[in-house]
């Protein structure tokens, strides 16, 4: 496959999925550039980064979305 065969693949795609493309991309970047750092000492994720990462993966696509409940819903409030 080309680059042009490439392109039109992910143009095809709907924007949240062109998204997804550009993110796994960035993530490949990463893998390769840790894989190839010298100074790297075991190219393992630290544990925050992971969290942040699964964090990050868990809400994609949540950002828009309207919240199920509001603070006139609750019956009781914590104080």
């Amino acid at each position: 496959m080309n680059h042009a065969q490439l392109i039109k693949k992910i143009q095809a795609l709907p924007p949240d999925k062109q998204v997804e493309v550009f993110d796994f991309v960035d993530f490949l970047n990463a893998m390769h550039a840790s894989a190839n750092d010298p100074n790297g000492v075991d190219n393992e994720w630290t544990a925050a980064e992971f969290r942040e990462m699964s964090l990050h993966q868990a809400l994609r696509g949540m950002e828009e979305e309207q919240p199920l409940y509001t603070v006139d819903d609750l019956k009781e409030r914590w104080r």
